[in-house]
């Protein structure tokens, strides 16, 4: 059992002024894991003390200083790699092999790339007849989800250690304990006490208590889009300035050219990946109408590959989704698309063959897929894709921006000049053209309902610091 009912205030760890708990449930076994406590007011207000305190001297550290205790807590964090993937394969039910190479990395990516943007990060500028200053905006309210427990934590805890901002973190309550060994490596790095804090609980309380708390100056959130509408309304009480990166319904468009095999498995990386619990995960292949049958048959050759299973075998590489209630949306929308009148190709409802115990769910494709259809518009999180067709590039385009998400879009084939024409034409925030490699100093955020703001690398540090004209000064 992994219980930990205290909350890490002030470089300690520090028992909680409530006595209600939350379970922690493993996804694979369907069995209780841990228990942490149900943070209150009282505790949030204690964290978010301590970082306001940290505050006038944190942020006047240099960011030779920043660089350094960024380097320091990515050594620290992999020294604890097995017990981070250990603990994000049980909480998560993340593959053992994708714990490491996704999830482990990205966060370990995050902390070394965000030291890496400071060397040539300028934080003030003459422009003439005026100095540009760039300064701590204050104390940032992280608040971050389940789906990628060290991904969405790591990013924001280093851009705004870089920015030289205190933190207070509330982590997803379903897997807590990733958060929870970060503010161990946090400690042991030599984080200043009240730099870092973090306080879990539930979205009613916690969540909530961050986005209107009077002396949180700055709210960075992921998560859904009916909680991040609901942080803009809370915010805006106090006009504090807030960042959000939201759903997505992103496009897979497949050229004439593209070869049908390759895009196949992208598309079946897509949904596969972490079961499909991705935010940026291209859930529509848009496919010309000409390769409709042959696509069909090499998607379902492509997902024949991938196996299911026990999350800590070697060989599987899908594991479960999060929870029952994620397991039934999951099943609500695949029969919503039979309803609607899309063909069943791969998949449908219950769980894959032998598996009784855990929230597993059958990778599912619809072909015959309209855009309107419910299947294609909302978001799914799970392994499920829409296959739509098209006659030509324009048709692609507007099917593809045909959606009020813009957080990611994908293209596969071959000739330049139409890859550049689709990338450049397509309505999201990172577009990725034939697998191309992921860059940790690439700014990540999406258009439209998909989020404001961005992370990552050089931009994700400029989220939390604030913009002064001075006039005047000649030096």
């Amino acid at each position: 059992m992994r219980t930990n009912l205290n909350h890490f205030i002030n470089g300690e760890w520090v028992t909680s002024t409530g006595s209600e708990t939350i379970q922690v449930i493993n996804p694979a076994t369907e069995e209780v894991i841990g228990e942490i406590s149900s943070g209150t007011k009282e505790d949030l207000d204690k964290a978010v003390s301590a970082a306001k305190t940290s505050f006038p001297s944190f942020s006047k550290t240099t960011k030779e200083e920043r660089m350094e205790l960024l380097n320091s807590i990515a050594a620290e964090y992999e020294n604890r790699k097995d017990e981070l993937i250990e603990v994000i394969t049980e909480e998560l039910g993340s593959p053992i092999s994708m714990s490491e190479k996704v999830h482990y990395h990205m966060g370990y990516n995050h902390f070394s790339h965000a030291a890496e943007a400071l060397k040539n990060f300028s934080f003030e500028e003459d422009r003439g007849g005026h100095k540009i200053r760039k300064e701590s905006i204050g104390v940032s309210g992280l608040i971050t989800p389940w789906n990628f427990p060290t991904n969405q934590t790591s990013t924001k805890i280093a851009g705004a250690i870089a920015a030289g901002s205190p933190t207070v973190l509330k982590p997803a309550s379903m897997t807590p304990f990733a958060a929870m060994l970060l503010a161990d490596i946090m400690n042991t790095a030599g984080v200043p006490k009240g730099v870092f804090n973090l306080v879990n609980g539930s979205g009613s309380t916690i969540g909530t208590g961050i986005s209107t708390h009077p002396d949180i100056d700055f709210v960075s959130f992921t998560g859904s889009g009916k909680v991040g509408e609901q942080i803009m309304k809370n915010g805006a009480e106090t006009i504090k300035k807030v960042a959000l990166e939201l759903g997505g319904k992103s496009p897979l468009v497949v050229l004439e050219d593209a070869n049908i095999e390759k895009a196949a498995k992208t598309a079946a990386w897509n949904i596969m990946m972490n079961t499909g619990q991705v935010c940026s995960a291209a859930t529509r292949a848009i496919i010309p109408a000409s390769i409709k049958k042959p696509f069909e048959e090499a998607i379902k050759q492509a997902l024949s590959t991938f196996k299911y299973g026990d999350p800590k075998q070697e060989d599987v590489q899908t594991g479960p989704l999060i929870s029952k209630e994620q397991w039934d949306t999951v099943q609500s929308y695949i029969e919503k698309g039979v309803h609607e009148g899309a063909t069943l190709l791969v998949g449908g409802t219950g769980k894959p063959a032998g598996l009784k115990t855990g929230y597993y769910v059958k990778p599912t494709v619809f072909t015959d897929v309209t855009n309107d259809m419910v299947i294609a518009q909302e978001e799914i999180f799970g392994p499920v894709l829409s296959v739509i067709t098209y006659h030509d590039l324009d048709e692609a385009l507007h099917i593809a921006n045909d959606t009020v998400y813009g957080l990611a879009g994908y293209v596969v084939g071959k000739d330049e000049n139409t890859l550049s024409y689709v990338a450049n034409n397509m309505k999201a925030g990172q577009i990725t053209v034939n697998n191309g490699k992921t860059d940790f100093f690439a700014p990540f955020g999406g258009y439209k309902q998909s989020g404001i703001g961005r992370e990552w690398g050089d931009f994700g540090i400029e989220e939390y610091l604030e913009v002064k004209a001075i006039m005047g000064l000649t030096s």
